[in-house]
């Protein structure tokens, strides 16, 4: 079990979550996702009200399943690892307000490689980064959001 300022320091927990979710797609990969997770933040509703409560919602970010591989991983890494130190640089840099959005204020994403979930269909990405497809489909995930 990890320490609990691992799962309370919301820096910890963005960084963890891109890393674990596209620490193969590099620097732009992982401020991909975590810009994700800033508009998910940023417009409370089932997936959570906060960094922390959105990255830790149950089934949201695959890392964080505890069968999926990489949720040990997501535990144990330290900053050891370049790619690691560079999430929390990044994370760093989001949760003080100076990481843009490459997205397009995307709340939705998947793997290009993987079968698309159901709520892509009928729905277009605002972007395509890497192996991943972004999708900006509003708090409820139904249509676009205005905001």
């Amino acid at each position: 079990m990890p320490p609990d300022s691992l799962l309370t320091s919301p820096v910890q927990v963005l960084a963890r979550t891109a890393w674990g979710e596209a620490r193969g797609e590099g620097r732009e990969g992982m401020q991909a996702v975590m810009n994700v997770i800033a508009r998910r933040a940023a417009t409370p509703c089932w997936w959570g009200r906060d960094i922390i409560t959105v990255c830790l919602k149950p089934w949201q970010f695959s890392c964080w399943n505890k069968n999926d591989p990489n949720h040990i991983k997501i535990l144990t890494v330290t900053d050891n690892d370049k790619q690691f130190r560079d999430s929390l640089e990044l994370s760093g840099q989001l949760t003080a307000g100076f990481l843009p959005d490459l997205t397009n204020r995307s709340d939705h994403y998947f793997n290009i490689h993987s079968a698309p979930p159901a709520w892509a269909a009928g729905n277009t990405p605002e972007c395509i980064l890497g192996n991943h497809a972004f999708y900006r489909l509003g708090p409820y995930g139904q249509e676009k959001n205005n905001a």
